[in-house]
């Protein structure tokens, strides 16, 4: 198994892989929206470091387990993730990430999804929120994320 990327598409996103600590807060589908979740993500190079997995793992009360696979066409600059969690849910979303702005998003008639993120310039935090938005189409805020790097001395680009 690869332990770094190794495909020139993904250079931007390789500051991503090793350990982090997942806080998330104000979720709609949490009991209260004062419950904060904690939790581990790893990003780890996969297929020899051609693509890059996140798994995602929390503490209850929970969102689900869920895994995103990340690739890149080299001729676009948008990349496509492909999520599924424990509850079955499978998705493909679009993502960019430039000049420390990471984004994610999902356009469908029935359930979209965007996330806006702020990385650090030091790589090791990354503070966002997702917002959905049902057919109907008013979008509204989701949840608040936080991933924090577990071992901030690593090495970043």
């Amino acid at each position: 198994m690869a332990t770094e990327m190794t495909n020139p598409a993904l250079a931007e996103v390789s500051f991503l892989v090793g350990d982090w600590e997942m806080t998330l807060a104000r979720a709609s589908f949490l009991p209260s929206k004062d419950d904060v979740v904690h939790g581990h993500v790893e990003f780890r190079p996969i297929e020899e470091g051609t693509l890059l997995a996140m798994r995602q793992g929390v503490e209850p009360p929970k969102p689900p387990a869920a895994t995103w696979v990340i690739g890149r066409d080299e001729s676009r600059d948008v990349y496509t993730v492909l999520y599924s969690d424990s509850r079955g849910v499978s998705r493909v979303y679009e993502m960019t990430l430039s000049n420390r702005e990471w984004r994610i998003w999902r356009e469908n008639l029935e359930f979209s999804q965007r996330f806006e993120a702020t990385v650090s310039a030091d790589h090791n935090e990354i503070m966002g929120r997702w917002e959905k938005c049902a057919s109907d189409g008013a979008w509204e805020h989701d949840f608040n994320i936080a991933y924090t790097r577990e071992s901030p001395n690593r090495a970043v680009r």
